[in-house]
C-alpha cells in the first residue's frame, strides 16, 4: 500500500522523533553486553548499526525532503500551466544568465 506524501512526511518525523531514540538506547545497550571488542571492531559495529536502522524505513524517507509532487501536479491541471521543478525556493542573483556580464566593469 503506497502512502501519500502528506502520511510519508508524518511517519517519517514519528521514526526520527521516538523510534531513532529508542533504536540508539537499544544499540548501545546490547552492544554494552558483549566484552568490550578493540576501537576499529567497535566503530564497525555502530556504524553498521547506525546502517541498519534506515533499512525497513527507506521508502517513508524517499522524495520526503523534496516539494509535494502531487499539490504541483493539482495547480498545473487546475491553471493548465506548466510549473517550474526547481529544488530552491527562490533563485540567487548569480544563478541567472547575464549576471556577471551585467555586474562586472569592462576596462
Amino acid at each position: 500500500m503506497a502512502l501519500s506524501y502528506k502520511a510519508r512526511r508524518r511517519w517519517s518525523l514519528v521514526i526520527l522523533l521516538i523510534g531513532l531514540p529508542l533504536y540508539i538506547v537499544l544499540a548501545v545497550t546490547l552492544a554494552g553486553m558483549i566484552d568490550r571488542p578493540s576501537v576499529l571492531v567497535e566503530l564497525a559495529i555502530y556504524v553498521g548499526l547506525g546502517f541498519l536502522w534506515i533499512l525497513p524505513f527507506r521508502f517513508v524517507f524517499r522524495g520526503v525532503g523534496k516539494a509535494d509532487p502531487e499539490a504541483q501536479d493539482a495547480g498545473a491541471k487546475k491553471t493548465g500551466r506548466k510549473t517550474l521543478r526547481s529544488s530552491a525556493p527562490y533563485s540567487l542573483p548569480f544563478t541567472e544568465p547575464g549576471y556577471l556580464a551585467r555586474s562586472c566593469p569592462r576596462a
